[in-house]
């Protein structure tokens, strides 16, 4: 093993930095040093299939039930495309979080470039929140705009070979395209209400020439149609949430092969969160499902299935596997 990731280092050590690094990693586009991961891939496969049919569902029901549907349709398909084109400018936004360069974070910019060249992927964005909440995230429709973003409250707190760990671990989010998968899979969940809310005030304040007693049942029956539309896409979105999370800290173990590492960083990080208090830590909730670690709950309790990350214990448990692995003799095949 520590044969192969010095021929990884390198290999990635020889490449040229900046736009030469950039154009080489196009080309071997889908080859990234990141282990692939079928399951995750599958994974992502049946959550946005079955989603698309969720939702396309939905939307028919709404044009069965409602006039007004071309603006339901177009506000959805307008925002939609918003998330999408702009989910790394929305993100950083809402977490007050600006770009920096080489020169501003040095430690920073050296860790990634060093993980970018063995992984042999673009180089993303790089952006610090001043926040004391130690956490990171990685953002962007794919590798060539992605952004990751760590907390002043993370750099201050881990070790460089801890921080390595949590950064290999947010590149593998990119390497592996769950990034782009889980914005646009979470944006739909929140289509439901959208359009929900759209529906009572159409129905409220436009014209009626029902009675109603029959608007009142149609507003019932939209109602019922989107509970049972935002249940269905939440436990899918936090299924995949869960699995992905295992999926990038297996191959950021790998990548680094210091899986002690990152394990370590999980305890010192969820230790640090549990000190804060939880006011400061509502306003960072709604991107609980890009974070290292969730900014509320832990998902070790009865309410695991409702959770964007495994348990603690879980994520221990298979990166204390992964270091046995790495620690075996090689067998009879090399």
């Amino acid at each position: 093993m520590s044969t192969e990731r010095s021929r990884a280092g390198r290999s990635g050590a020889g490449r040229s930095g900046g736009a030469g690094h950039r154009r080489a990693s196009r080309q071997a586009s889908g080859r990234t040093r990141f282990r692939p991961d079928r399951q995750l891939t599958v994974r992502m496969v049946l959550t946005m299939f079955l989603l698309g049919l969720l939702y396309v569902a939905f939307v028919a029901a709404l044009l069965a039930l409602l006039r007004s549907w071309v603006l339901v349709v177009v506000i959805a398909a307008g925002l939609l495309l918003v998330q999408y084109w702009y989910s790394d400018r929305i993100a950083l936004y809402a977490m007050r979080a600006h770009e920096v360069g080489p020169d501003r974070e040095p430690r920073l910019h050296g860790a990634v470039d060093r993980l970018c060249a063995t992984a042999n992927m673009p180089k993303p964005r790089i952006a610090i929140s001043p926040t004391d909440m130690p956490n990171a995230f990685a953002t962007g429709r794919n590798a060539d705009h992605a952004v990751l973003c760590v907390t002043t409250g993370l750099l201050r707190r881990l070790e460089a070979d801890e921080l390595e760990g949590v950064l290999a671990h947010e590149l593998s989010h990119v390497a592996h395209r769950d990034v782009a998968v889980i914005t646009i899979a979470s944006f739909l969940g929140v289509l439901a209400g959208l359009m929900v809310r759209f529906a009572f005030y159409s129905q409220l304040f436009g014209g009626r020439s029902r009675n109603d007693q029959n608007t009142a049942a149609l507003l019932g029956l939209v109602m019922l149609v989107s509970a049972v539309v935002y249940a269905i896409s939440f436990l899918l979105i936090r299924a995949l949430s869960r699995y992905r999370e295992l999926a990038a800290d297996r191959s950021a173990a790998l990548l680094t092969a210091r899986p002690s590492a990152l394990a370590s960083a999980l305890t010192k990080v969820i230790g640090e969160i549990a000190r804060i208090p939880t006011r400061d830590l509502r306003t960072a909730q709604p991107f609980n499902a890009f974070f290292f670690t969730p900014a509320l709950g832990r998902g070790a309790s009865i309410f695991g299935l409702f959770s964007t990350h495994p348990s603690l214990d879980r994520r221990l448990d298979q990166l204390a596997r992964i270091a046995v692995e790495l620690g075996r003799p090689a067998g009879p095949g090399g």
